[in-house]
């Protein structure tokens, strides 16, 4: 009887025993499955992150570049920036000195304008055709022009410079005067400069003299001068051998 109760206590015991460790491997059976995956999650996870990390790092090292690129770019404006202002400076200082030292020659050119254009009349009409170019370049206005100082100090030179080719030459012109019946003939007049004048027709029937005045040119019929003249004109055209020949001057 106490065996058989006794054995039932055993069996009961054990069977109890039993079950708690069941439950106990159970148990940890759980939990190493738990730390399994938590050890296969940590690790994917530093997978994935060494993947990013990389791309990350990859990104990071472009945008560094492209932001070096840009700051150099903006540099490179900022000092040609400051190069162009510079520049720009430089270009408005010369141009107003430029202006500056024109001032004197613009009052020049325009106080010679008005003693040019006074001039002109009194100068032989041959002149004063040739002179028609030159001058109408000039401003009509000298006070109130936009005509730049050169182009018109250019303008007065050349006009200047064909002044002093007639003066220091003999010109030879076909022209027309009047006769003592006030009928216009046709002659050869030939210039000395800007000193004296004289005329004859082809016949050297009709001659005379030329002298500048104060109001222009006076011409003074001089028959007797006829012959002389008109050696004078075909000397000039190389139709007869040069010579020494007299004719009369007025020096005032």
């Amino acid at each position: 009887m106490k065996r058989t109760l006794m054995a039932a206590i055993l069996t009961a015991g054990l069977a109890a025993m039993g079950a708690e460790s069941g439950d106990k491997l159970s148990a940890t059976r759980s939990t190493l499955e738990k730390w399994v995956e938590t050890r296969q999650l940590i690790s994917k996870t530093r997978s994935d992150w060494q993947s990013d990390k990389e791309s990350i790092e990859q990104s990071i090292a472009l945008f560094e570049r492209e932001l070096k690129g840009v700051e150099e770019q903006m540099s490179k404006l900022s000092t040609n920036s400051g190069q162009a202002d510079k520049e720009r400076a430089q270009t408005e200082a010369a141009i107003k000195a430029s202006n500056d030292s024109l001032e004197p020659a613009q009052k020049f050119a325009a106080a010679f304008e008005v003693e040019l254009k006074n001039l002109v009349p009194k100068l032989p009409q041959p002149l004063q055709e040739i002179l028609k170019n030159p001058l109408a370049k000039l401003p009509e206005d000298p006070a109130s022009t936009k005509m730049k100082p050169t182009e018109r100090i250019a303008a007065l030179v050349q006009a200047l410079n064909e002044i002093d080719k007639f003066n220091n030459a003999v010109n030879v012109f076909s022209e027309k005067r009047k006769n003592a019946s006030g009928e216009e003939v046709a002659v050869q007049t030939i210039y000395v400069g800007l000193g004296a004048a004289y005329f004859v027709n082809d016949t050297a029937d009709f001659a005379g003299i030329g002298t500048p005045e104060k109001d222009g040119w006076q011409w003074a019929l001089k028959p007797e001068l006829a012959p002389t003249v008109q050696e004078a004109v075909k000397i000039y055209r190389n139709e007869h051998t040069a010579r020494f020949l007299t004719l009369p001057v007025t020096i005032h």
